[in-house]
C-alpha cells in the first residue's frame, strides 16, 4: 500500500515539467506534504550519527560531507527514536516502485543514452547528507554508472537559498565529459542555481554534458541537509559490437552545444 507521502511525491514529480536545456532536469517546490516535511525535519538525526564520506563510502576529497545510507544496517545504528521514520521512508523510496516511476518520467532521455544496449541492470540507493562549511563541488557530470540523481533539499527556512546545486555550461562549446573528474569553476559559465529552499527537489539525468556542482559554502557553522536518491547501473553494459548500430563504449547522451 502506498503511503500519503509516496503518493504526494509521485504526483508532484510526475506532473512537473522537464527542462531540457542544457540537460534534462526538474525542480519541484512542495515535494512532500507539509506535515510530512515537518516530521522529517524533526527526525533529522544528530550530526554525530552520520559518518564522514571517506569512512562511509571510501570517497576522498570531501571532508565536509557526512552521510548516512538508508539501508537497514545503517538505520539500525541510529538512536532508537529515529529508526521507525527512516525505515518507512527507505521502504517506499528504495522498494522498486519509486525507481520505476523515475525511470518512466525520464524515459526518452534514458533510452537515448542507452540506445543499442540489450538490457540494463539497475540499482538505487538513498543517502541522508549533511554538508558543512567550506564544502564545494566542482563542475562534473557524475560517474559513468549514474543514471538519475534526485536531491531533496531539507533546510528549515529560506536562509540557505544560496546553497543550492548549480548548473554549468562549459566555455568551450565542444567540451563534454563521460564522468569522473571534477573541473575548475573558471572553465564554465554559471547557468543557474537551484534554490536551496525548504521542501524542494532537484532531479536530473546523467548525460555527458550534465555539468553540476556546488559553489563553496562560506556560511559560518553551516549545516546543509539533503536527501539524495540515485539510480545507477549495477554494472557498465558490455560494448556493442561495431556494425550493430549500437553504442561502442561507455553510454553517452551524445549531447553537443550549437552556440
Amino acid at each position: 500500500m502506498s503511503s500519503a507521502a509516496e503518493l504526494a511525491v509521485a504526483y508532484a514529480f510526475c506532473n512537473a515539467p522537464v527542462q531540457a536545456f542544457p540537460y534534462p532536469h526538474v525542480y519541484v517546490r512542495d515535494i512532500f506534504p507539509r506535515d510530512f516535511y515537518e516530521k522529517l525535519l524533526s527526525q533529522l538525526p544528530p550530526s554525530e550519527a552520520l559518518k564522514p564520506l571517506l569512512e562511509a563510502r571510501s570517497v576522498k576529497g570531501y571532508p565536509e560531507r557526512f552521510v548516512l545510507g538508508l539501508t537497514e544496517a545503517e538505520i539500525a545504528t541510529l538512536p532508537e527514536q529515529y529508526r521507525a521514520f527512516w525505515r518507512e521512508l527507505a521502504r517506499w523510496m528504495t522498494g522498486g516502485r519509486f525507481m520505476r516511476l523515475v525511470l518512466d518520467k525520464f524515459g526518452p532521455y534514458i533510452s537515448q543514452r542507452f540506445a543499442g544496449q540489450a538490457s540494463l541492470e539497475l540499482t538505487d540507493e538513498a543517502l541522508l547528507i549533511e554538508d558543512r562549511t567550506n564544502y564545494s563541488l566542482g563542475p562534473h557530470t557524475d560517474a559513468v554508472t549514474k543514471v538519475v540523481s534526485m536531491l531533496f533539499y531539507l533546510p528549515v527556512d529560506e536562509s540557505q537559498a544560496h546553497l543550492g546545486t548549480s548548473i554549468y555550461v562549459p566555455r568551450d562549446p565542444s567540451f563534454t565529459c563521460p564522468g569522473g573528474p571534477h573541473h575548475a569553476f573558471d572553465r564554465f559559465e554559471h547557468m543557474a542555481a537551484m534554490p536551496f529552499l525548504p521542501n524542494t527537489m532537484f532531479a536530473f539525468v546523467k548525460t555527458d554534458n550534465a555539468f553540476h556542482g556546488v559553489e563553496p559554502v562560506r556560511d559560518a557553522d553551516a549545516r546543509r541537509h539533503l536527501l539524495l536518491y540515485d539510480i545507477r547501473l549495477a554494472k557498465v553494459p558490455e560494448p556493442v559490437a561495431p556494425g550493430t548500430g549500437g553504442s561502442t563504449g561507455v553510454p553517452s547522451s551524445g549531447a553537443r552545444f550549437t552556440f
